[in-house]
Parts: C-alpha cells; sequence; structure tokens
C-alpha cells in the first residue's frame, strides 16, 4: 500500500510563531547555531492500488483545498514511499 506524504509550511512572508517561540528556546539552551525555525505539518495518505497520475491530481487538489490553508501556507512537497513529486506553484 503506497504512502504519499504531503508536508505544508507556513508561507515565508507570514510570521511563525512556533517557530520563533522554538528559535528562541534553542538559543536559551545552548543551541544557538540554530536559527529561523519554521514549523510546519505533515500529512501522510495511504492510498489503495497504485499512485497514477490521476492519483497524484487528486492529492494536490485534496492538499490545496482540504490539508492547508492558501491564505497561510503553501505546499512545499509531496512525496510517495520518498520519492519527490513535483509540487507546482500556488
Amino acid at each position: 500500500m503506497p504512502t504519499i506524504v504531503v508536508d505544508v509550511m507556513p508561507k515565508a512572508e507570514l510570521l511563525d510563531p512556533q517557530g520563533k517561540a522554538t528559535s528562541g528556546a534553542l538559543d536559551r539552551l545552548g543551541h544557538g547555531r540554530f536559527h529561523d525555525v519554521r514549523i510546519g505539518k505533515r500529512f501522510e495518505l495511504n492510498v489503495d492500488g497504485e499512485v497514477t497520475a490521476e492519483v497524484l491530481a487528486e492529492v494536490r487538489t485534496v492538499a490545496n483545498e482540504i490539508l492547508s490553508n492558501a491564505v497561510i501556507e503553501d505546499v512545499v512537497a509531496i512525496s510517495v514511499d520518498g520519492e519527490a513529486v513535483a509540487v507546482e506553484a500556488q
């Protein structure tokens, strides 16, 4: 059963308060080499049968219309069993 993974991140131009808080915590805990932390979401969808072009088109639709909020987030990656699938610019 193939697994499709969709990664969603806040738009780059928007403040990411969770990322900012995590970045500050890392610095306070002595891990100052890490900065500009961004926190997103990962969705794993198991698919019955083969992953065809039609299935990929459907997952793009689901990712853009249901899994992400287009006002504040971007779908940044879609992969099938670890292999990247191109994500069209939004």
